[in-house]
């Protein structure tokens, strides 16, 4: 028996982010080139050697969680159960007896597993009956999915996904194939992430990752620019509501654009060096899925990092997978700019900014965007949103260790493949 190839449109959105937390809060961030990135509140970071990130201010979990059940789940959790939930009402969709089956969640994350230090020094000085019972279900990777999808009710496919930086745009391939194949109807993927922790800090700041501009954490974040030197860490979650077409268009849904391929790569050369050959490999078998040429191609999300490796290794990758030309026709800009890296859970939040330049036709800045680079010489959109024309959308993240994702979104028409 022949398999139906189902079509994956996107039909609801949530965020919570550094520069706003809601979906509309997010983009309104993304569209006047909002800064996310200041001195760390959460703790007192004086002793570290990086003492700045993109936090999320003023969220409330109890908007969205009932208090015992908050204290059980972790940060990244939080997030990811805020932004699901977001993009559920964003979609419309209601759980029922009849749907719950064919819902589910595939969610990208690194779970808790930087904030691990704490509940260690609790085992040694309490011994085995002082530490918390509930670390598992708390902190556990596999809990962003899980707690969200125990929130609404569903029992399709429940699935944590972790590649490094290229998690949330894995989850997205990932929850795109069970569509595709019929093994749900429908599935919130993205991803989440909250590591802002003394040990993140002090580890990738060691290793030479992170920005260590202290004093001026408002242009710290400086991807494609001549004086970028590291990332800023951020966290928060991107939801997508992704939907069968004959789902959606059952229900009435507004159907914000199609999900039309993914692709993924690994480099296989160093555990901290990028690689261009690897991550044009990505973005090549995201056109060829979403039967997608560089010609159609509108805009770049980039992975864009604002180290000075990656931002000249992905300049190299763009060229490599689009030709000369088309490299330097597309626009293409970095929302890390404003919100930071959100590591395993960038795909997420860079996916729905995708979704949303194509569907209000602007590309978002990359701001602080002052000295350009000879060696990062594509069209980057510096400091200012650009109003223009959108129907297709390519969105690359770039793991840590050579793990690559990249997404293809397209302008959804009614009947065509």
């Amino acid at each position: 028996m022949q398999r139906t190839i189902h079509r994956v449109v996107v039909t609801g959105l949530g965020a919570v982010t550094p520069i706003g937390n809601t979906t509309q809060e997010y983009w309104e961030g993304l569209r006047t080139g909002r800064n996310g990135i200041g001195r760390v509140q959460e703790f007192d970071p004086s002793d570290l050697i990086v003492q700045i990130a993109g936090e999320v201010k003023g969220f409330d979990v109890e908007q969205y969680l009932e208090r015992k059940v908050a204290r059980r789940t972790g940060r990244f959790a939080q997030f990811a159960l805020a932004a699901g939930l977001q993009a559920m009402e964003d979609g419309a969709l209601e759980v029922t007896d009849a749907n719950r089956d064919d819902i589910g969640v595939v969610i990208g994350t690194s779970g808790d597993s930087f904030a691990m230090g704490p509940e260690w020094e609790v085992y040694l000085n309490r011994g085995s009956r002082g530490v918390d019972p509930f670390i598992v279900t708390r902190m556990g990777q596999h809990m962003g999915a899980g707690r969200l999808g125990r929130q609404i009710g569903v029992r399709g496919p429940n699935t944590t996904i972790n590649t490094a930086c290229a998690s949330g745009t894995d989850a997205l391939g990932h929850a795109l194939s069970l569509i595709r194949l019929g093994h749900a109807k429908a599935l919130l993927a993205g991803g989440a992430e909250a590591m802002i922790t003394p040990l993140s800090l002090s580890s990738m700041g060691r290793l030479g990752a992170l920005s260590k501009n202290n004093d001026d954490p408002e242009h710290a974040s400086r991807p494609f620019d001549a004086k970028r030197d590291g990332f800023i860490l951020g966290e928060g979650a991107g939801v997508l509501l992704l939907e069968s077409e004959e789902s959606a268009l059952a229900r009435g849904a507004r159907i914000y654009c199609e999900l039309a391929g993914v692709g993924w790569s690994f480099d296989s050369t160093d555990d901290t060096a990028p690689d261009p050959d690897g991550q044009a490999l990505a973005m090549k078998r995201a056109m060829k899925d979403g039967e997608t040429t560089p010609r159609e191609i509108d805009y770049i999300n980039a992975h864009g990092t604002s180290t000075p490796y990656n931002d000249r290794t992905e300049t190299q990758a763009i060229k490599i997978a689009m030709g000369d030309e088309e490299a330097h026709r597309v626009k293409v800009s970095s929302t890390k700019s404003m919100t930071g890296h959100l590591a395993a859970g960038a795909g997420g939040i860079e996916a729905v900014a995708s979704v949303l330049a194509l569907h209000h036709g602007v590309v978002p800045p990359t701001i602080n965007y002052e000295e350009p680079d000879p060696d990062c010489d594509l069209d980057i959109t510096p400091n200012v949103a650009v109003e223009t024309s959108i129907d297709v959308v390519l969105s690359n993240s770039f793991g840590l260790g050579g793990q690559n994702a990249s997404a293809i979104f397209r302008r959804y028409r009614p009947g065509q493949a």
